[in-house]
């Protein structure tokens, strides 16, 4: 094969890949009714999981299902937000100063939760990480709405004071 022939058929499957790439992490590629779309989807299917997992929990052997069911519920809900903003911004946004460390707690409560109850098989500690799992998520969440952790911390200042 010529030198020639083999760098332009390289390098044009290189465009495609890169291009094809750079569409798919692209989320202004997608209209903005489809992006609405696969975020409802996306986060209604998160706490059908979620709800589903923690009815299951009544179940023989039912802590394993929930610990999945409630993780993979949580991951659609935390994947949703790609839709709505693209997942480059969103990792971007994910680890930002200010979600830093909840972003942090979310990811490793998620890991802990399964490892609780399929390596470890501690189906109490799975519960704790489930809890935990949604603590994380709800300070993670609040974070984007503008003065709302410091009005959570006053209310709970308030209560406990």
């Amino acid at each position: 094969m010529n030198s020639r022939v083999f760098i332009s058929l390289t390098s044009n499957v290189h465009f495609k890949t890169v291009h094809w790439f750079k569409t798919v992490l692209d989320a202004s590629t997608l209209s903005y009714s489809t992006r609405l779309k696969w975020f409802v989807i996306c986060f209604v299917s998160g706490i059908l999981c979620s709800i589903l997992g923690t009815a299951l929990l009544f179940l023989p052997n039912g802590t394993k299902l929930f610990a999945v069911f409630y993780t993979l519920g949580n991951l659609a809900a935390l994947s949703s937000t790609c839709f709505l903003m693209g997942p480059v911004k969103q990792l971007k946004r994910m680890f930002e100063p200010t979600r830093l460390i909840a972003t942090c707690v979310v990811l490793l409560c998620l890991v802990l939760t399964l490892c609780a109850v399929f390596w470890w098989q501690k189906k109490g500690l799975a519960i704790i990480f489930c809890i935990l799992q949604f603590l994380a998520m709800t300070w993670y969440s609040i974070s984007y709405i503008p003065f709302a952790r410091d009005a959570v911390i006053k209310v709970f200042n308030s209560c406990l004071s």
